[in-house]
C-alpha cells in the first residue's frame, strides 16, 4: 500500500476537518497520521496528514482542493510500505 503525506492549508471553520475526513474516506484512503495547528494567520489552519491507499493520491488532492475553505493542498512525500490490515 502506498503512503502519501499531504499538507493542507484551510480557513478555520468548525466543520472543515469533518469535510476533509469525509473526502479522505469516500476516496478510499486510510489515515495513518494527522496533525493540525493554527497557521500564522489566526483564521487559517495547517493540516499535515499521512494517508495510505493503492489509489492515486492525485485523485484525493484534487477532490480536497475543491472543498470550500481549502486554500491549498500539496503532496509532500510518497513512500511505499506494507501495511497489515
Amino acid at each position: 500500500m502506498n503512503q502519501h503525506q499531504l499538507s493542507i492549508e484551510a480557513r478555520f471553520r468548525p466543520e472543515i476537518l469533518e469535510r476533509i475526513l469525509r473526502v479522505v474516506r469516500h476516496r478510499g484512503f486510510q489515515i495513518c497520521a494527522m496533525n493540525m495547528a493554527a497557521a500564522n494567520n489566526v483564521n487559517n489552519i495547517n493540516i499535515e496528514m499521512t494517508v495510505a491507499s493503492q489509489r492515486s493520491v492525485d485523485l484525493l488532492s484534487t477532490q480536497l482542493s475543491k472543498l470550500m475553505d481549502v486554500a491549498c493542498v500539496q503532496v509532500q512525500q510518497q513512500t511505499t510500505q506494507q501495511i497489515r490490515a
